[in-house]
């Protein structure tokens, strides 16, 4: 892979109906929406905005953006502070 090529903060947009407002519990996993993967947060930011919005008048609907990067290398956090 060249040098050139942009690093992959990959994150994952999800989301579902809650069973309650206390927890992020999904009401029924089989009905969980998958948005997608996206190759950096602000990408996935506006996937998330936009879903959050279609979804704005169902108070237990939930979007989350998942930072898939940080499950894939736990290290790479720490690595970028020193």
């Amino acid at each position: 892979m060249p040098d050139s090529a942009p690093q992959q903060l990959l994150h994952l947009v999800i989301g579902g109906e809650l069973t309650d407002l206390e927890h992020t519990t999904f009401k029924d996993l089989d009905q969980v929406d998958i948005v997608g993967v996206y190759p950096n947060y602000a990408s996935a930011h506006a996937a998330w905005k936009a879903k959050a919005q279609q979804t704005v008048d169902n108070a237990h609907m939930r979007y989350f953006v998942v930072h898939l990067h940080r499950l894939l290398d736990p290290g790479q956090d720490a690595k970028s502070s020193s």
